[in-house]
């Protein structure tokens, strides 16, 4: 094994572990009580800003490493819209009360708190962020893409079920109610019957954000990392 493939798996245990065992599990439970909760989110968010700098210098200090798979135009193509639909998410998880967020426990105190974005899905970040890490990871087809994004999708992807228990376990007034409502799954809740979809609720400006930052983000790939995105459209 390579240094670089060494020093890229350490780091992407670490990230891994820091979100994963530290936040997901009773530990933080533990180191809450022994530090306060703001205390404990102030180190978390420093040590994760700190790792997640040290995982983005192993990416690029290991380089590709070896090519796994050459993936055709059209897979690419259908990346590139799924990102559209991973922008939808993002943008409407900023901007839409959500339970499953810091301080979430205001919001399962509206009327409905199952509207927008949520009646897709309640964890709409984290698969923002699971659809683009497994996006790139197809596009790239390396050993290091592979290992850097699909860390991303592994903590994505286990993050939900995890955030789910650790809020159920606070015993929040409302979650109950609001989990039956709403799915992990996106559309699941919908295609069941527990939820409908508004797309008025989602909000045209929102579309309009994520398009804009899309065109915007398809662009920056040229300026980046010399990846000429526009040729596969």
């Amino acid at each position: 094994m390579s240094p670089g493939l060494s020093q890229l798996l350490i780091a992407a245990i670490v990230w891994m572990a820091m979100h994963l065992v530290v936040s997901g599990t009773q530990l933080r439970a533990l180191i809450v009580r022994a530090i306060g909760e703001g205390a404990f989110r102030a180190a978390f968010s420093l040590a994760s800003a700190a790792i997640l700098a040290w995982l983005i210098w192993s990416y690029g200090a290991a380089g590709p490493l070896q090519s796994l798979w050459v993936t055709p135009r059209w897979v690419i193509v259908l990346c590139m819209l799924l990102m559209l639909l991973a922008l939808i998410l993002f943008v409407g998880s900023v901007t839409t009360p959500n339970p499953t967020m810091v301080a979430g426990q205001r919001a399962l105190k509206a009327e409905n708190p199952a509207r927008g974005i949520l009646r897709v899905t309640r964890h709409p970040m984290l698969w923002s962020f699971a659809i683009w890490a497994g996006v790139h990871l197809v596009m790239l087809g390396t050993l290091g893409a592979t290992v850097f994004f699909g860390t991303f999708l592994f903590v994505a992807l286990a993050g939900m079920p995890s955030l789910d228990a650790k809020i159920s376990g606070r015993g929040y007034i409302g979650w109950a109610d609001y989990a039956q409502a709403t799915s992990i799954v996106p559309f699941a809740a919908i295609v069941q019957g527990r939820n409908r979809f508004h797309i008025a609720e989602i909000g045209a400006w929102r579309i309009v954000i994520a398009l804009v930052a899309w065109f915007a983000l398809i662009a920056g790939h040229q300026w980046l990392f010399h990846i000429p995105m526009w040729s596969f459209l």
